[in-house]
């Protein structure tokens, strides 16, 4: 189980570089850099989509020998405007990649993502291949229509009081739409109406990332820019089916297979079940694929943040510039 490699997450660090770029008349983005400036580049791509990142995430990489990338994806965190859904689509946000890392001089880099994150890491590798050094993917999302449905609806099998809650404010009739409903609230002017729902979807979201019940996932969940910025994001993206063709990312995978990777999966991951992440290993058997028994879906579950720990580890013999 290779278990000489490091499994706990690197000391906290501050950037060395950071700054806000333009991208369009519209969005400006938020990104940093930390760790060895000379070291390999590898880009954090974070969940939601609209979650943004945190400084956490920078201690998944070891900092003498990763280029640590972080940014936040136009609409979310320290991005502006916050969830902000004109000009704001997956092709967008592929370009948004090239832009920076064009800006910062990078030849290649290695992409991790976790949840629509890995949606977002197989949206621009398939895209861009020539730029991927490798791949290490968590809590795999692929955005089909029935993975969003799962989401809406058949977590209420595992999760039936939190999915209570999320419906709760809703009409019987607008818990038979609920993207809709919830689409009409998120995207209402007034923060009396759009707050409280992107609230109530946030929690939702959180109470279900678990395998236990964890009070640090379920306050940074409930944090309102966290909220807002995943609330409206997603409801936007699954509203209109990511903007990508139905099963797109699974039929051109192809294009990755002698590109190294490494699949992290939860085996009761509720957000993003496992056969999401079977039928991508399906596709793509050249990847590495570490099913973690005893974890849901968060990237903080202990066994998760081991394997994707280990996985940043393994990379660092397995990459050269």
């Amino acid at each position: 189980m290779n278990n000489h490699f490091r499994t706990e997450c690197f000391p906290a660090i501050e950037p060395y570089d950071s700054g806000m770029l333009s991208l369009d008349e519209t969005h400006t983005m938020y990104w940093e850099q930390s760790g060895n400036a000379q070291g390999i580049p590898v880009v954090f791509l974070h969940g939601g989509p609209g979650a943004g990142a945190s400084p956490s995430h920078r201690r998944f990489f070891d900092p003498d020998h990763y280029r640590i990338i972080i940014y936040d994806q136009r609409g979310a965190g320290r991005s502006t405007p916050l969830g902000e859904i004109h000009n704001n689509t997956t092709p967008h946000l592929i370009n948004d990649l090239e832009v920076l890392r064009q800006y910062l001089n990078i030849e290649k880099w290695l992409v991790f993502g976790g949840s629509w994150g890995s949606t977002l890491a197989l949206a621009y590798g398939e895209t861009h291949p020539e730029r991927c050094l490798g791949f290490i993917l968590r809590g795999i999302f692929l955005c089909r229509k029935r993975e969003i449905d799962w989401f809406l609806y058949g977590l209420r099998h595992f999760f039936p009081e939190a999915w209570r809650e999320f419906v709760a404010p809703l009409s019987a009739t607008e818990q038979e739409q609920l993207l809709y409903a919830y689409y009409q609230r998120l995207m209402h002017p007034d923060p009396a109406v759009h707050m409280p729902a992107a609230r109530a979807w946030s929690r939702y979201e959180g109470a279900c990332s678990t395998l236990l019940p964890n009070p640090e996932i379920m306050q940074h969940f409930s944090d309102d820019t966290v909220a807002l910025g995943l609330a409206r994001m997603e409801a936007h993206y699954f509203s209109h089916n990511i903007f990508l063709p139905e099963n797109y990312l699974l039929e051109q995978v192809q294009t990755l297979h002698e590109i190294p990777a490494t699949i992290v999966q939860g085996r009761y991951d509720a957000v993003c079940p496992i056969i999401s992440a079977d039928d991508l290993h399906q596709a793509w058997p050249q990847a590495e694929y570490i099913i973690v028994d005893q974890a849901g879906h968060s990237a903080w579950e202990p066994g998760i943040q081991a394997e994707l720990i280990r996985a940043t580890e393994k990379f660092k013999t397995r990459l050269s510039i």
